[in-house]
């Protein structure tokens, strides 16, 4: 027992108070560790003993909510159930085993892949393969609750479970803490290891748009036929896009389609993690034994492996080695391969030697999809006036336009109202506020001098080399993007220029950016830097 209060919660009344309870804590939780802690809790109230149980799906799970969240927890249960104490239990949800724990898996991946309507469109022309249409029925996710397992039974779950409490589809699944990692590694190798992947992330529930296309076609052909081309599969974009819900759909069908593969999914610091301990307990052959003989690696955030020198080594020994038996390495990273930075030359040189691919930012229709799919699978029927008026002032990534449907849902539900533009406005009033706040074109230039490493000066200065002018020119685009100033007076703030110079380098920019998948994602993350 976690928490102990005197009276009991009237039987028929839990579900209730504890989803008012979820709405109130999605307003104060930031939406990544909402979805990943707090929202697979399952409530069940016990007649026996007359307490309300919230079960979390491992003892991972239930350790941080214990740590983290309990204390807040009682205290809206209280306020919300009008009782001046509450007895409430934590517990860890009881395991199917055996043939039986198959079949819920299985069950759970059906149900969410059931819950959208998306199609698996045909691969691009340039993959050479057209697959079949796929059509899946709609429906709505629907969990099963798992009787009460006694606490110290908490012990049988281990991080392969923390599939169950995974991010909704769309988003970038979190890195677990450390030491719930060190929890699933310190069996070593004598065992085959967790996947670790979210049965939740496939192909179909991922919204497919020209800003991901691609990159899907290609991960799609690779879960279909690993070990043969695009290998290495690197796919590089800013946070929140989807790169991490592409790794696992991969891991998913590859395992749909061989279960006997050995498919792996780790954050690059688990990786790292995994090397100091090999290090500290002289157990390399071991490390290598665990990721020299899997069928596939997928390894996210590769970038934090820079400046690791060791780490570098046995990653590169990894490489070598799952590519002469031709296993799969997909990766992920938030910039380009020639891009990343303390890394040893020759592991950039096999990055870049299988296939490299871009995901962007959600174009606005992309947008309205994803928020329509993932409102559906919460059983409501989002219209599309809100979807556009949320995917107009959300536009950074899909983590953030989940974070925002979330706050509109929770709002509306918590006070009782129809979901519409002025119940959205009022939802993100926060996020409007600071979405309208002044950019200032003399933020724009420091902002773009620190990026490309030049002084702010040379923005109104007459020099014109292609280190400065390029620069100078993507500022003054981002001027007449982000600003309501007219082409004279951002002329005027660039040392006087004439507004045609100011045209000419708004058009070329807007131009290059439809071209040029490295300039898109520069101007990204100057844009994203601009409206924090």
């Amino acid at each position: 027992m976690e928490q102990d209060f005197a009276a009991a919660v009237p039987h028929g009344t839990e579900d209730g108070i504890w989803q008012l309870c979820l709405d109130r804590l999605a307003l104060e939780v930031p939406p990544q560790q909402f979805g990943t802690w707090l929202k697979p809790l399952q409530a069940q109230y016990a007649s026996s003993d007359g307490c309300l149980r919230l079960l979390a799906p491992n003892r991972i799970a239930l350790d941080y909510i214990r740590g983290r969240y309990l204390e807040r927890i009682g205290a809206l249960l209280r306020e919300l159930s009008g009782q001046q104490s509450l007895r409430i239990e934590l517990g860890v949800a009881r395991r199917a085993t055996g043939a039986g724990g198959v079949a819920q898996r299985a069950a759970r991946v059906a149900a969410v892949a059931a819950s959208t309507t998306t199609s698996a469109q045909g691969l691009a022309a340039q993959f050479g393969t057209q697959l079949r249409a796929r059509e899946q029925a709609q429906g709505h996710l629907n969990l099963t609750r798992q009787p009460v397992a006694p606490l110290h039974a908490a012990a049988q779950a281990t991080y392969d479970d923390a599939n169950g409490y995974g991010m909704q589809a769309g988003l970038d699944l979190p890195a677990p803490p450390a030491d719930a990692q060190d929890e699933a590694t310190a069996a070593g190798p004598a065992s085959a290891p967790p996947s670790r992947l979210n049965p939740q992330l496939t192909f179909e529930t991922l919204i497919e748009g020209s800003a991901n296309r691609m990159a899907r076609a290609a991960a799609l052909h690779v879960a279909h036929a690993p070990g043969q081309l695009y290998n290495p599969l690197f796919i590089y974009g800013g946070v929140g896009l989807g790169k991490t819900h592409l790794m696992h759909a991969v891991g998913n069908q590859t395992l749909a389609d061989k279960p006997d593969a050995k498919v792996l999914y780790i954050h690059a610091e688990q990786f790292v993690t995994d090397v100091v301990k090999s290090y500290q307990r002289k157990t390399f052959d071991a490390l290598k034994q665990r990721y020299h003989s899997l069928d596939i690696l997928l390894i996210d955030d590769v970038q934090f492996i820079a400046g690791k020198e060791r780490t570098q080594e046995e990653f590169f020994n990894a490489f070598e080695a799952l590519l002469s038996k031709k296993s799969h390495i997909v990766m992920t990273s938030d910039t380009y391969p020639k891009g990343l930075t303390d890394i040893h030359e020759r592991l950039v040189s096999r990055f870049d030697a299988g296939l490299t691919v871009a995901i962007e930012p959600p174009e606005l229709e992309m947008r309205v999809a994803i928020l329509i799919n993932k409102a559906k699978a919460e059983g409501i029927a989002l219209s599309e006036d809100v979807a556009f008026f949320i995917a107009k002032n959300v536009r950074s990534n899909v983590r953030e336009l989940e974070g925002a449907l979330r706050k509109v849902l929770a709002y509306a539900r918590f006070n009782g109202k129809d979901i519409s533009i002025p119940v959205a406005r009022e939802a993100l009033r926060d996020l409007l506020s600071i979405q309208n706040r002044q950019i200032s074109i003399e933020n724009i230039q420091k902002t773009v001098a620190d990026f490309y490493k030049i002084k702010v000066a040379d923005m109104y200065s007459k020099k014109r080399p292609a280190s400065i002018a390029r620069p100078r020119q993507i500022a003054m685009y981002l001027a007449k993007e982000l600003t309501q100033k007219s082409l004279p007076e951002i002329g005027e703030m660039f040392g006087g220029r004439d507004h045609t110079t100011v045209l000419h380098a708004v058009r070329k920019i807007g131009q290059e950016r439809q071209q040029q998948i490295e300039l898109n994602q520069q101007l990204h993350v100057l844009e994203q830097t601009l409206k924090r």
